[in-house]
């Protein structure tokens, strides 16, 4: 590494260092809107473990989303936001089709986790 290249290095470090302990403002800053997640499941009428086996997530991840205790993110949240606005695209990907033929876009599958509706 030449020496422009390092210095530009420890500078940013440095100023990493600076906003990290607010003694500067970052250039630019990015909030994610943290879904409601209790308002999406109110939404589908379902129990926390019915809801937790839709999503495909553990109970205990479900209630610390609603009580505030950790933040969904990364897929979690697309999740949660595809949920929230199209429930019927998310019902016709967990429901069993009584009667549809297994085939390349439906294809069988061991372990069904059966959801009342």
């Amino acid at each position: 590494m030449n020496e422009e290249l390092f210095q530009e290095l420890i500078t940013s470090v440095h100023e990493g260092g600076a906003i990290l302990r607010g003694e500067t403002q970052p250039s630019r800053s990015f909030e994610a809107e943290t879904p409601d997640v209790r308002q999406i499941r109110d939404g589908y009428s379902l129990s926390q473990p019915e809801f937790a086996a839709l999503l495909g997530i553990s109970v205990g991840t479900l209630r610390n989303w609603e009580q505030g205790r950790r933040a969904p993110e990364g897929p979690a949240r697309v999740l949660l936001r595809v949920a929230a606005q199209h429930p019927k695209a998310v019902w016709d990907v967990v429901r069993p089709h009584k009667g549809k033929v297994a085939s390349k876009h439906n294809p069988p599958t061991k372990n069904k986790q059966v959801l009342a509706s």
